[in-house]
Protein backbone atom coordinates (compact mmCIF):
# COMPACT_ATOMS: atom_id res chain seq x y z
CA UNK A 1 0.00 0.00 0.00
CA UNK A 2 1.44 3.14 -0.92
CA UNK A 3 1.03 6.72 1.03
CA UNK A 4 -1.73 7.50 -1.35
CA UNK A 5 -3.14 4.88 -1.58
CA UNK A 6 -3.88 5.48 2.68
CA UNK A 7 -5.39 8.84 1.89
CA UNK A 8 -7.74 7.24 -0.34
CA UNK A 9 -8.64 4.54 3.02
CA UNK A 10 -8.80 7.44 5.24
CA UNK A 11 -10.74 9.44 3.37
CA UNK A 12 -13.32 6.77 2.57
CA UNK A 13 -13.32 6.52 6.45
CA UNK A 14 -14.19 9.57 7.54
CA UNK A 15 -16.85 9.85 4.82
CA UNK A 16 -18.40 7.09 5.93
CA UNK A 17 -18.51 7.72 9.46
CA UNK A 18 -19.12 11.26 8.80
CA UNK A 19 -22.55 9.66 7.37
CA UNK A 20 -23.99 9.52 10.92
CA UNK A 21 -21.27 11.67 12.97
CA UNK A 22 -21.78 15.35 12.12
CA UNK A 23 -19.10 17.88 12.90
CA UNK A 24 -16.68 15.80 14.34
CA UNK A 25 -14.01 16.36 12.14
CA UNK A 26 -11.30 16.61 14.47
CA UNK A 27 -12.34 13.60 16.71
CA UNK A 28 -12.75 11.40 13.88
CA UNK A 29 -9.39 12.73 12.37
CA UNK A 30 -7.97 11.33 15.71
CA UNK A 31 -9.53 8.32 16.05
CA UNK A 32 -7.93 7.46 13.04
CA UNK A 33 -4.54 8.48 14.10
CA UNK A 34 -5.15 6.30 17.27
CA UNK A 35 -6.46 3.61 15.08
CA UNK A 36 -3.08 3.24 13.07
CA UNK A 37 -0.82 4.40 16.18
CA UNK A 38 -2.27 1.12 17.67
CA UNK A 39 -3.46 3.43 20.68
CA UNK A 40 -6.82 3.63 22.60
CA UNK A 41 -9.50 6.44 22.91
CA UNK A 42 -10.62 8.10 25.73
CA UNK A 43 -13.83 9.98 24.49
CA UNK A 44 -15.34 12.51 27.05
CA UNK A 45 -18.41 14.77 26.70
CA UNK A 46 -21.37 15.48 28.68
CA UNK A 47 -24.91 12.84 27.57
CA UNK A 48 -26.48 13.60 24.27
CA UNK A 49 -23.15 14.59 22.33
CA UNK A 50 -23.17 11.36 20.15
CA UNK A 51 -20.08 9.63 22.07
CA UNK A 52 -21.23 6.18 22.07
CA UNK A 53 -22.55 6.75 18.23
CA UNK A 54 -19.21 8.11 17.31
CA UNK A 55 -17.25 4.69 18.61
CA UNK A 56 -20.43 2.58 17.11
CA UNK A 57 -19.95 4.15 13.75
CA UNK A 58 -16.07 4.18 14.03
CA UNK A 59 -16.51 0.28 14.38
CA UNK A 60 -18.89 -0.19 11.93
CA UNK A 61 -16.80 1.25 9.26
CA UNK A 62 -14.14 -1.22 10.20
CA UNK A 63 -14.37 -4.86 9.21
CA UNK A 64 -13.44 -6.13 12.64
CA UNK A 65 -14.90 -7.87 15.58
CA UNK A 66 -17.17 -5.44 17.59
CA UNK A 67 -18.09 -5.98 21.14
CA UNK A 68 -18.96 -3.82 23.94
CA UNK A 69 -19.34 -3.39 27.68
CA UNK A 70 -21.90 -1.15 29.03
CA UNK A 71 -20.07 -0.25 32.36
CA UNK A 72 -22.31 -0.16 36.05
CA UNK A 73 -21.68 0.07 39.05
CA UNK A 74 -22.46 -4.11 39.36
CA UNK A 75 -19.84 -5.03 36.72
CA UNK A 76 -17.37 -7.72 37.84
CA UNK A 77 -14.31 -8.23 36.15
CA UNK A 78 -15.63 -11.98 34.82
CA UNK A 79 -18.01 -9.94 33.23
CA UNK A 80 -15.19 -8.31 30.97
CA UNK A 81 -12.49 -10.71 30.62
CA UNK A 82 -14.80 -13.90 30.80
CA UNK A 83 -14.83 -16.87 33.13
CA UNK A 84 -13.54 -20.52 33.03
CA UNK A 85 -17.24 -22.77 33.70
CA UNK A 86 -16.67 -26.99 34.29
CA UNK A 87 -17.91 -28.74 32.02
CA UNK A 88 -19.76 -31.37 33.27
CA UNK A 89 -19.99 -33.58 29.88
CA UNK A 90 -15.98 -33.67 29.57
CA UNK A 91 -15.24 -33.03 32.91
CA UNK A 92 -13.03 -30.24 31.65
CA UNK A 93 -12.88 -26.17 32.90
CA UNK A 94 -14.16 -24.48 29.45
CA UNK A 95 -13.39 -20.85 29.02
CA UNK A 96 -16.48 -18.61 28.33
CA UNK A 97 -15.12 -15.31 26.64
CA UNK A 98 -15.93 -11.99 27.68
CA UNK A 99 -16.83 -9.29 25.31
CA UNK A 100 -13.13 -7.61 25.67
CA UNK A 101 -12.19 -10.69 22.79
CA UNK A 102 -12.89 -8.30 19.99
CA UNK A 103 -10.97 -6.17 17.69
CA UNK A 104 -13.07 -3.01 18.45
CA UNK A 105 -14.09 -2.77 21.99
CA UNK A 106 -16.18 0.06 23.73
CA UNK A 107 -16.20 0.48 27.26
CA UNK A 108 -19.56 2.62 27.11
CA UNK A 109 -19.70 5.10 30.28
CA UNK A 110 -16.07 3.10 31.44
CA UNK A 111 -16.13 5.53 34.77
CA UNK A 112 -19.32 4.21 36.00
CA UNK A 113 -17.20 0.56 36.87
CA UNK A 114 -15.64 0.17 40.25
CA UNK A 115 -11.87 0.06 39.91
CA UNK A 116 -11.48 -3.75 39.87
CA UNK A 117 -13.47 -3.66 37.12
CA UNK A 118 -11.70 -1.09 35.36
CA UNK A 119 -8.14 -2.54 36.74
CA UNK A 120 -9.58 -5.53 34.50
CA UNK A 121 -8.70 -3.83 31.18
CA UNK A 122 -5.17 -2.88 31.88
CA UNK A 123 -3.07 -5.70 31.13
CA UNK A 124 -5.75 -6.14 27.85
CA UNK A 125 -5.20 -2.35 27.22
CA UNK A 126 -0.67 -2.56 27.41
CA UNK A 127 -0.03 -6.11 26.35
CA UNK A 128 -2.97 -7.15 24.46
CA UNK A 129 -3.26 -10.28 25.96
CA UNK A 130 -5.68 -11.25 29.17
CA UNK A 131 -4.63 -13.72 31.79
CA UNK A 132 -7.70 -15.93 32.80
CA UNK A 133 -6.80 -18.65 35.90
CA UNK A 134 -3.48 -18.47 34.83
CA UNK A 135 -3.72 -18.93 31.10
CA UNK A 136 -2.56 -15.82 28.75
CA UNK A 137 -4.89 -15.40 25.99
CA UNK A 138 -4.10 -12.95 23.08
CA UNK A 139 -6.60 -10.24 21.63
CA UNK A 140 -4.55 -10.17 18.52
CA UNK A 141 -2.95 -6.97 17.13
CA UNK A 142 -5.98 -5.06 15.52
CA UNK A 143 -7.49 -4.56 19.92
CA UNK A 144 -8.27 -0.72 20.17
CA UNK A 145 -10.59 -0.01 23.18
CA UNK A 146 -12.99 3.08 22.59
CA UNK A 147 -14.35 4.45 25.78
CA UNK A 148 -16.70 7.04 26.84
CA UNK A 149 -17.26 8.75 29.69
CA UNK A 150 -19.62 11.90 30.84
CA UNK A 151 -17.68 14.29 33.01
CA UNK A 152 -20.96 15.74 34.63
CA UNK A 153 -22.69 13.03 37.11
CA UNK A 154 -20.14 12.24 39.80
CA UNK A 155 -22.68 10.32 41.66
CA UNK A 156 -21.82 6.70 41.29
CA UNK A 157 -19.29 7.06 39.06
CA UNK A 158 -15.38 6.21 39.73
CA UNK A 159 -12.85 8.34 38.50
CA UNK A 160 -10.26 6.50 36.40
CA UNK A 161 -6.53 6.03 37.69
CA UNK A 162 -3.58 7.64 36.55
CA UNK A 163 -2.48 4.40 35.73
CA UNK A 164 -4.99 3.33 33.35
CA UNK A 165 -5.60 7.22 31.84
CA UNK A 166 -1.87 6.80 30.99
CA UNK A 167 -2.96 3.73 28.69
CA UNK A 168 -5.37 5.90 26.29
CA UNK A 169 -3.23 7.26 24.04
CA UNK A 170 -5.82 10.25 23.80
CA UNK A 171 -8.61 11.79 25.57
CA UNK A 172 -10.79 13.85 23.06
CA UNK A 173 -13.39 16.12 24.68
CA UNK A 174 -16.40 16.66 22.97
CA UNK A 175 -18.22 19.37 23.45
CA UNK A 176 -21.87 20.19 21.94
CA UNK A 177 -21.88 21.23 17.88
CA UNK A 178 -22.46 24.90 16.60
CA UNK A 179 -25.78 26.21 15.63
CA UNK A 180 -25.38 24.71 12.19
CA UNK A 181 -24.46 21.62 12.64
CA UNK A 182 -26.93 21.21 15.48
CA UNK A 183 -29.47 22.48 12.80
CA UNK A 184 -28.11 20.19 9.87
CA UNK A 185 -28.23 17.29 12.58
CA UNK A 186 -31.70 17.98 13.21
CA UNK A 187 -32.69 18.31 9.46
CA UNK A 188 -31.09 14.98 8.92
CA UNK A 189 -32.99 13.08 11.49
CA UNK A 190 -36.39 14.52 10.90
CA UNK A 191 -36.03 13.30 7.34
CA UNK A 192 -35.82 9.82 8.52
CA UNK A 193 -37.90 7.46 10.42
CA UNK A 194 -37.76 8.13 14.43
CA UNK A 195 -34.67 5.41 15.27
CA UNK A 196 -32.73 5.52 12.36
CA UNK A 197 -30.06 8.02 13.97
CA UNK A 198 -29.29 5.15 15.78
CA UNK A 199 -28.57 2.72 13.23
CA UNK A 200 -25.08 1.77 11.92
CA UNK A 201 -26.09 -1.08 10.50
CA UNK A 202 -26.07 0.75 7.08
CA UNK A 203 -22.58 2.03 6.75
CA UNK A 204 -19.83 0.62 4.63
CA UNK A 205 -16.52 -1.75 5.83
CA UNK A 206 -13.94 0.45 4.77
CA UNK A 207 -11.04 -1.37 5.95
CA UNK A 208 -10.18 -4.91 6.63
CA UNK A 209 -7.86 -7.20 9.33
CA UNK A 210 -5.57 -7.15 6.29
CA UNK A 211 -5.60 -3.67 4.92
CA UNK A 212 -5.21 -2.38 8.72
CA UNK A 213 -1.93 -4.46 8.70
CA UNK A 214 -0.61 -2.95 5.54
CA UNK A 215 -1.83 0.63 6.66
CA UNK A 216 0.76 0.49 10.11
CA UNK A 217 3.53 -1.39 8.26
CA UNK A 218 3.31 2.36 6.21
CA UNK A 219 3.27 4.02 9.58
CA UNK A 220 6.19 1.52 10.65
CA UNK A 221 8.24 2.84 7.94
CA UNK A 222 8.12 6.74 8.66
CA UNK A 223 11.16 7.16 11.27
CA UNK A 224 11.37 10.66 13.35
CA UNK A 225 14.43 12.94 12.82
CA UNK A 226 16.28 14.13 15.64
CA UNK A 227 15.03 17.65 15.42
CA UNK A 228 11.12 16.14 15.71
CA UNK A 229 12.23 13.77 18.74
CA UNK A 230 14.15 16.76 20.29
CA UNK A 231 10.93 18.78 20.14
CA UNK A 232 9.06 16.48 21.96
CA UNK A 233 11.52 15.63 24.54
CA UNK A 234 11.75 19.24 25.30
CA UNK A 235 7.50 19.76 25.46
CA UNK A 236 7.37 16.30 27.22
CA UNK A 237 10.03 17.67 30.04
CA UNK A 238 8.41 21.43 30.13
CA UNK A 239 5.90 19.48 31.66
CA UNK A 240 8.11 18.44 34.69
CA UNK A 241 9.46 22.02 34.93
CA UNK A 242 6.18 23.89 34.73
CA UNK A 243 4.81 25.42 38.10
CA UNK A 244 1.67 24.56 37.62
CA UNK A 245 1.97 20.89 37.08
CA UNK A 246 2.45 19.27 39.92
CA UNK A 247 3.11 16.20 38.33
CA UNK A 248 4.49 16.12 34.54
CA UNK A 249 4.23 13.59 31.64
CA UNK A 250 6.29 10.63 31.90
CA UNK A 251 8.89 8.70 29.55
CA UNK A 252 6.01 7.02 27.85
CA UNK A 253 3.57 9.74 27.26
CA UNK A 254 6.45 10.78 24.94
CA UNK A 255 6.68 7.87 22.94
CA UNK A 256 2.85 7.86 22.61
CA UNK A 257 3.19 11.65 21.50
CA UNK A 258 5.98 10.25 19.16
CA UNK A 259 3.66 6.74 17.94
CA UNK A 260 1.01 9.50 16.97
CA UNK A 261 3.14 12.02 15.40
CA UNK A 262 4.08 9.15 12.91
CA UNK A 263 0.52 7.90 12.62
CA UNK A 264 -0.51 11.38 11.30
CA UNK A 265 2.32 11.95 9.07
CA UNK A 266 0.99 8.85 7.05
CA UNK A 267 -2.70 10.24 7.12
CA UNK A 268 -1.25 13.46 5.56
CA UNK A 269 0.49 11.23 2.72
CA UNK A 270 3.79 12.31 3.84
CA UNK A 271 6.42 10.19 4.92
CA UNK A 272 8.24 12.63 7.22
CA UNK A 273 6.74 14.55 10.19
CA UNK A 274 6.52 18.72 10.74
CA UNK A 275 6.20 20.29 13.76
CA UNK A 276 2.75 20.99 12.85
CA UNK A 277 2.12 17.19 14.21
CA UNK A 278 3.58 17.83 16.93
CA UNK A 279 1.49 20.95 18.06
CA UNK A 280 -1.65 19.38 16.81
CA UNK A 281 -1.23 16.00 18.96
CA UNK A 282 0.50 17.52 21.83
CA UNK A 283 -2.34 18.04 23.89
CA UNK A 284 -5.08 15.23 22.98
CA UNK A 285 -1.78 12.87 23.93
CA UNK A 286 -0.84 14.61 27.53
CA UNK A 287 -4.16 16.12 28.83
CA UNK A 288 -5.15 13.03 30.71
CA UNK A 289 -1.31 12.22 31.94
CA UNK A 290 -0.70 15.23 34.11
CA UNK A 291 -2.16 16.59 37.40
CA UNK A 292 -2.51 19.81 37.96
CA UNK A 293 -0.89 22.25 40.96
CA UNK A 294 -3.09 23.77 43.55
CA UNK A 295 -1.98 27.41 42.06
CA UNK A 296 -3.52 25.97 38.37
CA UNK A 297 -6.51 24.39 40.29
CA UNK A 298 -7.51 27.81 42.52
CA UNK A 299 -7.10 29.86 39.12
CA UNK A 300 -9.53 27.32 37.20
CA UNK A 301 -7.46 26.82 34.68
CA UNK A 302 -7.84 23.70 32.53
CA UNK A 303 -5.05 21.19 31.89
CA UNK A 304 -5.66 22.11 27.72
CA UNK A 305 -4.95 25.94 28.95
CA UNK A 306 -1.89 24.74 30.41
CA UNK A 307 -0.28 22.42 27.87
CA UNK A 308 -1.09 25.53 25.17
CA UNK A 309 0.84 27.63 27.51
CA UNK A 310 3.76 25.18 27.09
CA UNK A 311 3.47 24.80 23.59
CA UNK A 312 3.57 28.17 22.72
CA UNK A 313 7.05 28.86 25.17
CA UNK A 314 8.68 25.89 23.57
CA UNK A 315 9.97 27.19 19.87
CA UNK A 316 9.04 24.52 17.51
CA UNK A 317 11.96 23.65 14.82
CA UNK A 318 12.40 25.50 11.45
Amino acid sequence: MTLEALRERTDALRAEIGRTVLGQDEVVELLLVALFARGHVLLEGPPGTAKTLLARSFAAALALDFGRIQFTPDLMPGDVLGTSIFDFRTNKFVLTKGPVFSQVLLADEINRAPPKTQAALLQAMSERTVSIDGTDHPLGREFIVVATQNPIEQQGTYPLPEAQLDRFLFKLVIDFPPEDIEMAILRQHAAEPLEAGLETTALSKVLDSAALAETRTLVDGITLKDDILAYILRLIRATRESSEIAFGASTRAADALASATRAAAALSGRDFAIPDDVKRLFIPTLRHRIVLGPAAEIEGRSPAQVLENILNQIEAPR
